[in-house]
């Protein structure tokens, strides 16, 4: 955990910026700007704390909405002047009820996964029957559902050889026809990452 004191105030006259980032989609949400009361209250409330420019005062993110942002991860750049604060937020962060504060609203972003994603679902709702996407969607969610089970037999195989191109090409195979399944059901990775956020949080009250 990040220490007041490796932290370098001097720069921009007592203030530092403070990029947040939501830690489920790696979106960034805003850009604000903390001293070093702010940053006090920020790492011992678990609650993004700023001080306001404008306002002059300490300013607490949600305080008005409640749309507050839970600390999850504190980091320092390689300057030691620039926070990254990845955030579980409980709302949209942006007053006009954006999830961001450059307008955006995507709530995932698993970079290629997220790609793969969308051009499954394309495929998947597109009219042409001449994808691979689009005949297995003809054969029904049994036959998805199938492929799943003997991709992850074949993963399981390979990861017993020693073979590691072929574990790495069969994992790739089991992801695909996962993520094929998951649409077919009318799901997405989101909708996985869900579960999993419960599931930590459950963890933690333990």
């Amino acid at each position: 955990m990040i220490q007041l004191e490796q932290i370098d105030f001097s720069k921009g006259d007592g203030l530092i910026p403070a990029v947040i980032q939501d830690v489920n989609t790696l979106q960034v949400l805003m850009l604000g700007y903390m001293n070093e009361e702010a940053f006090h209250v920020t790492k011992q409330e678990g609650k993004v704390t700023f001080f306001s420019r404008t306002k002059n005062r300490l300013w607490t993110k949600g305080e008005e909405s409640g749309n507050y942002m839970n600390v999850i991860q504190l980091s320092i750049d390689c300057d030691n002047d620039t926070l990254l604060i990845k955030v579980d937020p409980n709302g949209p962060t942006c007053h006009n009820g954006t999830k961001t504060c450059w307008g955006e609203n995507e709530a995932t972003s698993f970079g290629l996964l997220d790609t793969l994603e969308k051009t499954i679902s394309q495929r998947w709702e597109s009219e042409s029957t001449e994808s691979y996407v689009a005949s297995l969607k003809q054969k029904g969610t049994h036959k998805i559902a199938q492929k799943v089970g003997e991709e992850a037999v074949e993963v399981v195989i390979e990861a017993l050889r020693t073979d590691d191109h072929l574990l790495l090409e069969e994992s790739a195979d089991l992801l695909f026809h996962y993520l094929l399944l998951l649409k077919a059901k009318g799901y997405s990775l989101n909708d996985v990452l869900g579960v999993l956020k419960s599931r930590m949080k459950s963890l933690e009250k333990r």
